[in-house]
């Protein structure tokens, strides 16, 4: 995934939230401790309102209520509200549906607390063919309200992290006064002046990845820079190998022909709804991104690559034109 680099800097500080690592960097490292316990309650909030993995969460109450008419707090109405948006922007590709399936799946738990891969793994099956669609989630904005279908459970997870760090960067960047970055899970978000040069970030499939592995480092100015992988978040399920990628047309984990994909835009919640779409489009991904005009780089199985949209050409061999 993405990381930045040179980030052991005064201005930088690391710790773990939603499950994953949090990397928030300043332009005033005068600024750090203040912007950081900004970040670490908004961050907070979010946990408690989207999370699928907490059984005091608000996302759990509403899947546990799955049928009836529930009022959200506005951070929750937000983020589902946000999901919906998603899905209407990819023809369905991003789908906060697939809850069910994510648990058919195996994914009912942290990821890194499921079973390895398996060397050798079982034919592949669909697990499920749930298609309740986003269509069916019903949002009332005047009163806060939101229903969604029995047996349907929401999954904010190609929302929901992006939209995070877009909302700690401001945080940061508004506790602190200067420039700000935040990454999470490799997701990474900016708010406010850039250093000079921009901010350096390194991308690579797995964002804990130190300087050595395979990957390319870039800048930004501004903006969001998301990445989603078929190759880091990945365990064993019935014999079967799985990710966390799901394709709402066949309610199972995507079968796509990208390992990676990288997407630069004006947040990150928006970079992230690309990066995860490109993987269920599998090879249609290419023009549509191209279309939208979004900075891009795809990897594919065999390591090759593939960059739209002005995104830095890396001079190595195995680079695929789109």
């Amino acid at each position: 995934m993405a990381e930045m680099a040179g980030s052991g800097a005064p201005s930088c500080a690391r710790w773990e939230a939603l499950g994953t690592s949090v990397v928030l960097q300043l332009t005033d490292p005068g600024a750090l401790v203040r912007a950081r316990s900004r970040v670490q309650r908004e961050l907070y909030a979010i946990d408690r309102a989207c999370s699928r993995f907490r059984d005091d969460s608000e996302l759990a109450y509403l899947n546990a209520h799955a049928g009836r008419t529930v009022a959200a707090s506005p951070l929750l109405f937000a983020a589902v509200e946000l999901a919906v948006r998603a899905a209407q922007l990819t023809g369905g590709d991003v789908d906060p549906t697939v809850g069910q399936a994510l648990l058919l799946a195996g994914y009912d738990r942290d990821w890194r607390l499921l079973a390895p891969p398996c060397e050798q793994p079982q034919r592949p099956a669909v697990l499920a063919r749930v298609r309740a669609g986003w269509c069916t989630v019903e949002l009332d904005r005047t009163r806060s309200f939101i229903r969604i279908p029995a047996g349907v459970r929401l999954d904010l997870g190609a929302t929901a992290k992006a939209w995070a760090a877009d909302r700690a960067a401001c945080a940061a960047a508004e506790a602190g006064g200067c420039g700000a970055l935040v990454s999470l899970g490799g997701d990474i978000a900016t708010s406010g002046c850039a250093p000079e040069g921009g901010w350096r970030i390194r991308v690579t499939d797995d964002h804990r990845s130190d300087a050595s592995a395979p990957g390319q480092t870039i800048s930004i100015c501004s903006g969001g820079l998301a990445t989603s992988s078929t190759a880091v978040r990945r365990w064993s399920h019935r014999g079967q190998n799985m990710h966390h990628i799901i394709d709402p047309h066949t309610g199972a984990p995507s079968r796509t022909s990208w390992r990676t994909v990288s997407v630069a835009a004006a947040n990150c919640a928006e970079a992230n709804i690309a990066t995860t779409a490109a993987l269920v489009r599998d090879e249609a991904a290419v023009p549509w991104l191209a279309g939208l005009g979004l900075p891009a780089r795809l990897v594919d199985r065999r390591g090759r690559i593939a960059t739209i949209g002005g995104w830095p050409v890396e001079r190595r061999q195995g680079v695929r034109r789109p």
